[in-house]
């Protein structure tokens, strides 16, 4: 394991996820300023997000073929560029592209970082959970920056924003053109030759096409029970809006948990069990939320849920990028971007089942969602860790 550059790596993304963050962060801030409605509010995120999750692939596919380190701090840049432009802009137009800017610099970080963090740590799972909970860290940031920056009605003060990123972006330069960058990127050339000579396994695509299904079937019960879980507990369960602000921050906070749990238990009981163990968790805990009846009840199995659902994180992104060893980044696009995406886009209809018949039916119908990718999971299988070629690449580095 390359501490260093696994180091590097993991501040990088807490960078751009900051600026993940700072979209929904903003919007308010938007509303009560610029007048928008509700409908243009969620116009921004559409840009934001559903452009990146389709974009991602993409730029998975073009990593693959044209390895390029530079993409990794071009991506936070662009990101906090178009951040700090939405807040400039005056008309929404111009507000939206930004957005959309910024949804295509965050797309094109995470799957060469993805990759590039895989190679620094190696063959260790515990890696890879702390690369994604740095990203966790600077959401988590998003809207405190935002109300010190722009709070009280000075979306004028948005160039603010882009420090963080300037900052990192220094960072990084230094790290690659110093003494040790240098004898990185050389040994990072004859790396990419000896990779070249190496023939590397198939890609898996059948597998692969399972574990999708499989992170799909997460990614509704994790959009929906976050989009739903205040609800849920003030209205339902008649608990206070503390409460229920509280269930929100025990889940986020639990996940980060879980992700560097599970990192550290795929060390020592392998990623399938630890995929497994996971899901299989999952379900009794949202059960107890189903069933709940009272307001502490439902804490404690939001804590539990966020928790176990977050186990699996990092082994499944290593697992798809063995799954297809000869584009790896598509693997981190597609299962990052695109997959956990659809968890968003049919949100809507889960609205409209809650309106129609309340959020215990809701959160019953995403159980049984969640039941599916559970018996997924338990049909997936290991396949061994393929020396990649950015393997040699991250430790030469």
């Amino acid at each position: 394991m390359n501490k260093r550059r696994l180091g590097l790596l993991t501040g990088t993304h807490a960078v751009n996820d900051l600026y993940q963050g700072l979209v929904p962060a903003l919007l308010p801030f938007m509303v009560l300023e610029r007048g928008y409605s509700y409908t243009a509010a969620a116009g921004l995120m559409l840009a934001a997000t559903g452009l990146s999750s389709v974009v991602q692939p993409l730029f998975g596919l073009y990593a693959d073929r044209h390895p390029r380190s530079w993409l990794v701090p071009t991506g936070f840049l662009v990101a906090a560029l178009g951040v700090v432009l939405a807040g400039l802009s005056q008309s929404y137009l111009l507000t939206w592209i930004a957005i959309a800017l910024c949804g295509l610099g965050i797309a094109a970080y995470h799957p060469p970082a993805t990759v590039a963090a895989r190679a620094a740590g190696g063959a260790s799972q515990k890696a890879m959970s702390v690369f994604s909970v740095g990203g966790t860290i600077g959401a988590s940031f998003a809207p405190v920056l935002a109300a010190t920056a722009v709070g009280g009605g000075s979306l004028s003060r948005s160039y603010l924003l882009g420090v963080p990123a300037v900052v990192m972006g220094v960072v990084w330069l230094l790290a690659s053109t110093g003494r040790a960058g240098s004898a990185a990127a050389a040994a990072s050339a004859a790396a990419r030759k000896a990779g070249a000579a190496v023939a590397k396994p198939p890609n898996d695509w059948r597998a692969f096409g399972w574990l999708v299904a499989t992170i799909v079937g997460w990614s509704i019960p994790y959009v929906t029970v976050l989009s739903m879980l205040s609800l849920r507990i003030t209205r339902d369960l008649h608990g206070t809006a503390f409460q229920g602000a509280a269930a929100l921050t025990a889940f986020t906070a639990a996940g980060a948990v879980g992700t560097l749990l599970g990192g550290w238990l795929g060390d020592r009981i392998g990623r399938m069990g630890t995929i497994r163990a996971g899901y299989l968790l999952a379900l009794p805990a949202l059960a107890g939320l189903v069933l709940a009846p009272s307001a502490g009840w439902a804490l404690a199995c939001t804590a539990l849920l966020g928790m176990s659902m977050f186990l699996p994180f990092a082994a499944q992104v290593t697992l798809a990028q063995d799954y297809l060893p000869r584009n790896p980044a598509t693997a981190s696009g597609i299962t990052l971007g695109l997959a956990l995406s659809v968890g968003g886009l049919v949100s809507p209809l889960f609205g409209m089942l809650s309106d129609a018949r309340g959020l215990g039916v809701t959160l019953t119908a995403v159980l049984c969602v969640l039941c599916v990718a559970t018996v997924l999971a338990l049909r997936l299988r290991n396949r061994s860790m393929q020396p990649m070629g950015a393997d040699v690449e991250g430790a030469a580095a």
